[in-house]
């Protein structure tokens, strides 16, 4: 089994900066994808960024410019920088990360969550 534990998140002014953590514990093996979703009251989740590989990340075009994930390997942790934030950002922000554990076993794992809420 891999778990997820997130943490980061609280309360921020329009206009100001938040950084989301996500540390995986398990027997990993290997991590194919990390990412962080969103929830906002009434909505659907929605992908708001994504690592895959030595690829490219991936953000959601409402972010774009203004927050950056990125992963540390050493520590199995996957972050989101959030920049700049606006009310529309409030939401709870789930990370998700899929790969294999054990003897090649795939997992697909997702954080508790951390709310997120952009007010003044």
């Amino acid at each position: 089994q891999v778990q997820l534990v997130e943490s980061g998140g609280g309360l921020v002014q329009p206009g100001g900066s938040l950084r989301l953590a996500c540390a995986a514990s398990g027997s990993i093996f290997n991590i194919n994808v990390m990412a962080w979703y969103r929830q906002a009251p009434g909505n659907q989740r929605e992908l708001v960024a994504a690592l895959s590989g030595g690829g490219s990340p991936d953000y959601a075009d409402s972010v774009k410019g203004r927050f950056t994930i990125s992963r540390d390997n050493a520590k199995n942790t996957v972050y989101l920088q959030m920049n700049k934030v606006k009310p529309e950002d409030t939401a709870v922000y789930y990370c998700n990360i899929k790969g294999t554990y054990g003897l090649a076993l795939s997992f697909d794992s997702w954080g508790q969550g951390t709310r997120v809420t952009v007010s003044s």
